[in-house]
């Protein structure tokens, strides 16, 4: 028999025993201060990134306050596939996130790039635009971090030279966000 699948599953488990797990409960209290105070939490990412970031807008603003009043406000800026096309067009590729932002954004604002190499230049546009514009700034990244793990205000790196496993991980921080969020909520309405 084959032991890829067990060795697989192995590193991923040596992956997640470097978890950055304080990184993780900043990035919710990050999520957390948006919520109280209104503001958006934006996503983005290229390729199996971009599919990240969307389900992670999805799994907040369906799963997490489902039955409550006050909700998140997520928006993926990969989920218009005309608008991104358009700007791709009509400007460059480089643009496509960091012009949506400027449509959308204000101060206090959570802006998520996700780039499993931390080097994606669409990415790090829009970042570097919500951080000079006081925006709170979250990169997933793998590999070495990239420029984007350097610039973010939380990043949460997964220490693998492997796309996939980088973005295995990915997805449970994506699950786990959401989890987090519904535990911290129902406490709070609990008191």
């Amino acid at each position: 028999m084959n032991d890829f699948c067990y060795k697989y599953i192995v590193k991923i488990k040596d992956i997640l025993d470097a978890f950055p797990h304080e990184q993780f409960e900043y990035m919710i209290e990050a999520f957390l201060k948006a919520y109280k105070n209104g503001n958006h939490i934006f996503t983005m990412g290229n390729g199996g990134s971009a599919s990240t970031a969307s389900h992670w807008a999805c799994d907040i603003n369906k799963s997490v306050c489902a039955g409550c009043e006050k909700r998140f406000k997520v928006i993926c800026f990969n989920d218009s596939i005309p608008t991104l096309l358009a700007y791709a067009n009509d400007l460059s590729y480089e643009d496509v996130f960091v012009e949506q932002l400027k449509i959308f954004f204000v101060e206090g604002d959570v802006v998520i790039g996700i780039s499993g190499s931390g080097n994606s230049l669409n990415v790090i546009k829009a970042i570097d635009y919500a951080k000079a514009h006081g925006g709170n700034t979250v990169g997933l990244c793998g590999y070495s971090g990239g420029k984007l793990c350097h610039i973010v205000d939380i990043p949460i790196l997964v220490t693998a030279n492997d796309m996939q496993k980088v973005e295995d991980i990915h997805m449970i921080v994506v699950h786990m966000t959401m989890q987090r969020l519904i535990q911290e909520l129902n406490q709070t309405q609990n008191i």
